[in-house]
């Protein structure tokens, strides 16, 4: 794939939906990603030259942020959190049995182009711990016969289901919804109960959280003017 005249007309249109092009940047890096697969010297003129700012300054944010590849990842990208809390519960023993399975590690492809692998530091889901994500869709209490199931049926192009929403995608149709265009799968999948046990619990005890100091930005002012 390569950028066309329509994912300039899409970078374009990122641009407009903010008071400053600039702000557009990082959903536009999502952009050219799912155009391209990685993050290219195309793809970085493309978003210096429709945002205002010049290529260093897009490939300094593009090398600042993770998500943002500057080689080729696989059709499906696959993180393993080996942060502490999924470290510890497993998340070490699934990264090495499928590095194994793979035959890759950090940051690597299959020789198909089917998976590449990534350790991460953490993906904010430790209620669900451990954890995995392909293509940024969560995979919840994993273990490592249901990691290497996952991967197994990824390569052979069977569709998985996030634990928590869709069919999971290609790496470059979920960068196309990572910058704002909608895929129409809002609505599949459920609300996650276990995250969501604390506010359950709040309201069915009667708690709210206390009024802030009369005194403080959060506070709505009453005062006319």
């Amino acid at each position: 794939m390569a950028l066309t005249e329509q994912t300039r007309a899409d970078a374009v249109d990122l641009a407009g939906r903010y008071p400053q092009s600039r702000s557009a940047l990082l959903p536009m890096l999502h952009l050219v990603q799912s155009a391209e697969g990685q993050v290219t010297p195309d793809g970085i003129a493309l978003c210096a030259d429709v945002v205002g700012l010049t290529t260093a300054e897009v490939a300094a944010v593009a090398t600042f942020y993770t998500m943002y590849k500057r080689h080729k990842v696989g059709r499906y990208h696959v993180g393993v959190c080996t942060n502490t809390m999924c470290a510890v519960l497993g998340g070490d023993a699934i990264w090495a049995a499928l590095s194994e399975r793979l035959g890759v590690g950090q940051d690597e492809v299959t020789a198909d182009g089917s998976i590449s692998l990534e350790r991460i530091e953490c993906q904010a889901a430790c209620t669900h711990a451990p954890v995995m994500t392909a293509n940024w869709e969560f995979l919840d209490d994993m273990d490592v016969p249901r990691a290497l199931e996952v991967v197994d049926k990824l390569k052979a192009g069977e569709e998985v289901f996030s634990t928590r929403g869709p069919r999971i995608g290609t790496f470059e149709e979920i960068e196309r919804l990572l910058a704002g265009f909608d895929d129409g799968l809002a609505q599949e999948g459920g609300k996650d109960d276990h995250m969501l046990a604390g506010l359950s619990y709040a309201k069915q005890n009667g708690m709210t959280a206390p009024e802030p100091p009369a005194e403080s930005p959060l506070k709505p002012s009453t005062t006319e003017g």
